[in-house]
């Protein structure tokens, strides 16, 4: 195996901003965020939208989740000139 290929492949902290929920994994992408973890010590954080804490599909409820503004976004790309 060739070496000096590979990302660094290390731990990071997923915050899902519309829950409120964290959970640690790993990644290759190195945000420049950091965050104090349970264990004290930090870790780089990737904030996320959506994870299994507000997907519909995992928590059964129904709940708009629009941030981007796509009806906006619609009418402006496709509305009357």
């Amino acid at each position: 195996m060739k070496k000096n290929i590979h990302p660094n492949y290390q731990e990071v902290v997923f915050w899902d901003t519309s829950s409120d929920f964290k959970f640690m994994s790993r990644s290759t992408n190195v945000p420049k965020e950091k965050i104090k973890w349970t264990d004290g010590k930090e870790y780089p954080v990737i904030k996320v939208e959506v994870s299994s804490a507000s997907h519909p599909y995992f928590t059964g409820k129904k709940m708009l989740v629009d941030t981007a503004g796509r009806v906006e976004k619609f009418q402006k790309k496709y509305g009357k000139k």
